[in-house]
């Protein structure tokens, strides 16, 4: 079994790389609406494959080797959290329903794009001052709550929202976008999990600039709609009907306040990716997993996930007639937020780790149980 072991990360990626990367986290792409970013996704991806197809969701997979009958899939979600609008009020003001699992405790006074029939319109959620708000005092101050947020465009009617082209519908993404940190650091939001596209496309750019030849088919899945329960994921593995899988996300760095590690586990950023136990995860495959790790001195870090690994895992190992699949995870600090952070060390040792798998990989690969 590989151990979490100190190691300088081998510098795969280039300047153009990381502006790429910048470029994806910039461009909005909210569940249900992702094809900005899978379209900026599938230009990348195109010159390092054989093959794009699409479906009907959006969903995007560039295929190298598409002749081979064996299939081997690396996958990433495309989509992130956002809000969408579902009520404006006869003052102007909008009122949001959650699209996926976004924290309410950290919208107020944050900036948003309304993405309308008219192009983006600019907005921020509303928040009365501390010493104005109605029922506040030092014991019970307002929290922040689905119900009590507005976002605010500037219009004092309902017909002034509505001729910016903002609809009922319409959705709303945070602003924030990448920056970098001292000690080599990236935030922004949507980490969550544009990384993980950037990454399998990075793979797939270096098995072409290296010119391997694999035994196997490629297909290299960018998918929608994760974040509401799995579902891009869930539509395209029927479709590919893949013999391998494996699926990269985030995982949470556990080394921050507020977070158990007993519950859940010792992660941290700049460690190496995360590989998990759990019932979807193929402990077979896994140890494969594990030995490139070990020949190839990657650091990893061990976890579980008990019932469900909550990733697009679930979807690919249960799909058809079962699928083995394993779950590499690059851990990040502050999921669900406009500062999601990662470590640059992760984001290449979470890369070769995919790549040189992959290189391991074959259809004699034995995965049998029996």
């Amino acid at each position: 079994m590989a151990k979490a072991t100190k190691a300088k990360s081998k510098k795969i990626l280039s300047e153009a790389s990381y502006a790429f990367l910048k470029k994806y986290i910039n461009t909005p792409s909210p569940t249900g609406f992702e094809s900005g970013g899978q379209k900026l996704w599938m230009d990348h991806i195109k010159p390092h494959v054989d093959e794009i197809f699409t479906d009907s969701y959006g969903s995007v997979a560039g295929i190298i080797n598409p002749t081979e009958k064996f299939k081997v899939v690396i996958e990433a979600h495309a989509d992130e959290i956002s809000w969408f609008v579902n009520y404006i009020s006869d003052t102007g003001l909008i009122y949001v329903k959650r699209n996926g699992g976004v924290d309410h405790q950290i919208a107020p006074a944050k900036r948003v794009l309304i993405h309308g029939k008219k192009g983006t319109v600019k907005a921020v959620f509303g928040w009365p001052a501390i010493h104005t708000r109605i029922g506040g005092n030092e014991r019970k101050d307002p929290q922040p709550s689905v119900e009590n947020l507005f976002l605010d465009c500037g219009a004092k009617n309902r017909k002034e929202v509505e001729a910016l082209g903002i609809h009922i519908g319409a959705v709303a993404t945070y602003e924030e976008g990448y920056d970098e940190l001292a000690y080599d650091y990236i935030i922004g939001r949507a980490l969550d999990n544009r990384i993980g596209g950037f990454m399998i496309a990075e793979v797939a750019r270096m098995l072409k600039e290296n010119k391997k030849k694999l035994p196997y088919a490629l297909y290299v899945v960018n998918a929608v709609q994760e974040e509401i329960g799995l579902r891009g994921a869930e539509m395209i593995a029927r479709r590919i009907k893949p013999d391998v899988a494996i699926i990269t996300d985030v995982t949470h760095d556990t080394t921050t306040p507020m977070i158990n590690k007993i519950i859940e586990g010792d992660v941290a950023c700049g460690k190496g990716p995360s590989l998990a136990f759990g019932p979807a995860v193929h402990n077979k495959l896994l140890s494969v997993v594990e030995d490139v790790a070990e020949k190839k001195k990657i650091p990893v870090q061990m976890r579980t996930v008990s019932r469900s690994t909550g990733t697009d895992t679930d979807s690919f190992a249960y799909a058809n007639d079962g699928c083995p699949s394993v779950l590499i995870s690059i851990p990040l600090r502050y999921m669900h937020t406009t500062v999601e952070m990662i470590h640059k060390d992760d984001i290449e040792h979470t890369i070769h780790l995919m790549y040189e798998t992959l290189l391991a990989l074959s259809p004699k690969t034995k995965l049998s149980y029996f």
